[in-house]
């Protein structure tokens, strides 16, 4: 049985803009990345049908502040930060 090969979002992205672009037709993207024409082909026509949505708002936006008061809750009390450093108190030596 043949394993089916699963495409990064990012890969599938970059194939559909260099056709849409006209760098690279149908057929010499599905040459070079040896898939059949038709899976590229799928991809624009997602890609096209679905592009609409990147522009939409979401309903709610969350608060700024949400993420970063859960993620100082969830740090061991003695730990705090200094820039991208972590220093613990317990360990410094006096």
């Amino acid at each position: 049985m043949v394993k089916r090969r699963n495409f990064s979002g990012e890969f599938k992205a970059r194939v559909v803009l260099e056709l849409i672009s006209g760098k690279k037709s149908l057929a010499e993207a599905s040459r070079e990345y040896s898939i059949k024409d038709s899976v590229p082909s799928r991809w624009k026509q997602e890609f096209v049908e679905r592009a609409g949505e990147i522009f939409e708002q979401p309903k709610e936006l969350p608060k700024l502040g949400t993420s970063l008061e859960k993620r100082a809750e969830s740090q061991p009390s003695g730990a705090r930060f200094v820039g991208r450093e972590r220093s613990f108190d317990f360990c410094k030596r006096n």
